[in-house]
């Protein structure tokens, strides 16, 4: 039998628990109270609202959430051309991790910086540097559009109401201390801090990357190429270029399309023998065709998978890296096409 203190010690426990729960009962049935008012509130205001507002804010909402989305984290671009086939198609609609690299902080303006640079065999955008801007009000104007529209309106026409480019989507061949020449058409590499020239085909065969590196002109085709280089040399030397070099060069007008790169060595070597007084041309051949094309350190040497259709770094030089915007990740549309971009 328990005695009076303990009684008395059990009926206080049992006070506290009662007192306890019920302080928690209380609390719930205000905090249900409030959301309940909370929530007849909104609702209230949104029968008060007009449907065309509402309409407004939620589309306003969702622009920004596109916005903050294609600016820092994944972008949508249309592919205007085909110097990237069979990697990428005109009118290949993509995906562009814009993070990797350091995004920008506001289009065209302060990129962010980051620890990861493009390294070779990435499939990298960047901005063009043939790209002539028509005012930072337009460009950032431009821009919000193209992402809005998920890439599907470009305002950025010339008077022709073609596209202008502005960004290009390359593949990242060369890296900093990397030089690279080209013999119709093939490209060979020396590494940094190596002294052997190694056949791009055969390192990419070694490294199991199997995109294919597209040609257009035929071996077959290369005398005409080289003939037009050297009518061409001699013309702009002034002296006449005789009718048996103009009708080895004839097929050239026939061609769709060209190896610049060769012509331009041919017209170079000729202009280099022909006026040896004159050491322009003897420094342009060297640095472009002997000791070949440097990639300097901060810049990467962006070259189109579709080689002779393609304007690309061996015309206007390796890119800055802070113009890199980031790296190709998947094809979303035509839906025959879906994939990771290799």
């Amino acid at each position: 039998m328990l005695s009076f203190y303990d009684r008395f010690t059990q009926m206080l426990n049992e006070n506290k628990q009662l007192d306890f729960f019920d302080h928690i009962q209380s609390i719930t049935e205000k905090y249900l109270t409030y959301r309940a008012k909370i929530r007849r509130i909104k609702k209230e205001k949104r029968k008060a609202k007009n449907p065309v507002v509402d309409w407004i804010e939620a589309f306003l909402w969702a622009a920004c959430m596109v916005l903050l989305i294609n600016q820092y984290l994944v972008q949508a671009y249309r592919i205007p051309s085909g110097s990237m086939i069979d990697t990428l198609n005109i009118g290949d609609h993509v995906f562009v991790n814009k993070i990797i690299y350091g995004p920008e902080l506001l289009p065209g303006f302060l990129k962010l910086p980051s620890p990861v640079i493009p390294k070779r065999n990435d499939i990298i955008i960047f901005e063009s540097p043939a790209y002539i801007s028509r005012g930072t009000v337009f460009d950032i104007a431009q821009r919000i559009i193209y992402m809005l529209t998920l890439s599907l309106v470009d305002i950025d026409r010339d008077e022709r109401g073609e596209q202008r480019i502005h960004f290009l989507i390359k593949r990242a061949a060369g890296q900093a201390g990397d030089r690279f020449k080209i013999e119709n058409g093939e490209m060979r590499i020396r590494f940094a801090g190596e002294d052997r020239w190694v056949y791009e085909r055969e390192y990419n065969a070694s490294r199991s990357w199997d995109h294919n590196i597209r040609r257009l002109v035929s071996e077959d085709q290369y005398p005409a190429l080289l003939a037009a280089g050297q009518a061409r040399g001699w013309s702009d030397l002034g002296f006449p270029v005789s009718e048996e070099l103009y009708f080895k060069a004839s097929p050239v007008e026939n061609m769709q399309y060209g190896d610049s790169f060769a012509y331009q060595r041919s017209r170079l070597e000729t202009q280099r023998k022909a006026a040896v007084q004159d050491r322009r041309y003897a420094m342009l051949h060297a640095r472009e065709h002997v000791l070949g094309l440097f990639v300097p350190e901060g810049r990467i040497l962006p070259l189109g998978d579709n080689r002779d259709s393609s304007h690309d770094g061996r015309n206007f030089g390796p890119v800055r890296l802070s113009k890199v915007l980031g790296k190709g990740l998947i094809i979303y549309w035509p839906f025959t096409r879906i994939g990771k971009i290799k």
